[in-house]
């Protein structure tokens, strides 16, 4: 059962969506009836508690909405698409990595959030180790997107890396300027 549930796991963070139930139902051990029983589940979750009306003030609140992918044994990079008040409209996962690095390009970071007519963002990335130092790799990405967000004339929040108990703001150490 723990494997399914990793299984399944794994399945939906590749999928931006909700998936198709004939998709959930590709899983080893799913059937139809499992599988609209997931369907509905995620889809009254979505409904219920979503991510919707929740407001990035600060990053601890990205923190709250990505701290469920601390565990992830291989780095993901997940998008949050903000509209102008920054309430939440979608959190997407990017990319995901090996354990301890991941490939990000500008362009797969902006195609979900111009799509999403955001006017702010925000990114962050779980580092599977625990430590919260950024790789130059990290500082590169967050430079790139700065400068790709000021062409697109949309706002770049933050960018947080994060572990199961801590983070750390790249607004906060002054890496990313308020426009």
């Amino acid at each position: 059962m723990k494997t399914l549930a990793g299984d399944l796991l794994n399945f939906l963070d590749r999928n931006k969506d909700i998936p198709d139930t004939r998709n959930i139902m590709e899983l080893q051990a799913i059937g139809e009836a499992k599988a609209c029983t997931i369907s509905a589940m995620l889809e009254f979750g979505k409904r219920r508690y979503g991510a919707f009306s929740v407001r990035i003030k600060q990053p601890a609140d990205i923190f709250t909405l990505v701290r469920h992918y601390a565990d992830r044994k291989q780095e993901h990079f997940i998008s949050l698409s903000l509209n102008g008040a920054h309430e939440v409209l979608a959190i997407r996962i990017v990319t995901i990595g090996l354990v301890n690095k991941t490939i990000v390009h500008p362009r797969e970071v902006f195609a979900d959030l111009i799509q999403d007519r955001a006017a702010a963002f925000c990114v962050a990335h779980n580092h599977p180790s625990g430590q919260l130092e950024s790789s130059p790799e990290d500082d590169e990405i967050t430079d790139r997107l700065q400068t790709a967000a000021r062409i697109l004339g949309l706002h770049f929040i933050d960018h947080i890396i994060f572990s199961q108990n801590n983070w750390r703001s790249y607004r906060e150490s002054g890496r990313i300027h308020n426009e």
